[in-house]
């Protein structure tokens, strides 16, 4: 995890970009990997999650920015879970009201927001920090990165155990579903599949600098 700034940032695509990637909550930090392996059996599931959190991570670090200067520092984690509580409340009901069926799939998770350290995190380290422009764009950088990597998660659990994406079928009637990634193991499968492709991804484009490097010097 890279050095958070103590002084104020100026915004820039970056603020945006470092939670997409250099600091992704899941498959760099890995945060928040409860309702990650929890409810990421279903590709909707994911979307519904990874909204949901970035609805309240936008919203909390918004206003937990706004009023950084007037928060005392003994009680700021508690008011700061406190302004949480508050847009996970509202998204529960927004949730009930838009449909049981996803409510009740996604189950106590949408009241563990509350204690996802992403957003937590995010409110004590970054928005108490800096103005609200750069709260906002990093918050919803690391809300999207979030939301991709359930993405990533669901899809693949869902294409792989059921045959289906978003419920429509992909396989042909001959495919046999793989049972155990619709299961609790299976988001443990590929979250450790997903983190092994990054990897390597990651050591390949550094053996590749290596080598440009060692050409250079070698041509110098």
């Amino acid at each position: 995890m890279s050095a958070l700034p103590n002084q104020q940032e100026t915004v820039t695509l970056d603020t945006f970009m470092r939670g997409l990637w250099e600091e992704n909550p899941v498959f760099v930090m890995l945060l928040g990997l409860c309702p990650v392996l929890a409810v990421t059996n279903s590709t909707m599931n994911a979307i519904a999650m990874g909204l949901a959190t970035l609805f309240v991570l936008v919203a909390s670090s918004t206003l937990v920015s706004l009023l950084r200067k007037m928060i005392p520092k003994q009680v700021r984690i508690a008011t700061y879970i406190i302004i949480i509580a508050t847009f996970v409340t509202i998204v529960d009901y927004v949730i009930q009201a838009i449909s049981l069926d996803l409510y009740n799939a996604l189950g106590a998770f949408i009241q563990l927001i509350v204690v996802n350290c992403v957003i937590l995190g995010r409110a004590e380290a970054y928005a108490s920090k800096q103005k609200v422009g750069a709260a906002i764009v990093n918050a919803v950088g690391m809300g999207v990165g979030f939301t991709i990597a359930l993405l990533c998660l669901g899809t693949v659990r869902e294409l792989l155990g059921a045959g289906t994406i978003l419920g429509f079928q992909i396989f042909s009637n001959n495919f046999e579903p793989w049972v155990v990634m619709i299961l609790p193991p299976g988001g443990f499968f590929v979250l450790g599949a997903w983190l092994l492709l990054f990897e390597y991804l990651k050591q390949r484009k550094e053996q590749k600098l290596l080598a440009a490097e060692g050409a250079t010097a070698n041509g110098s």
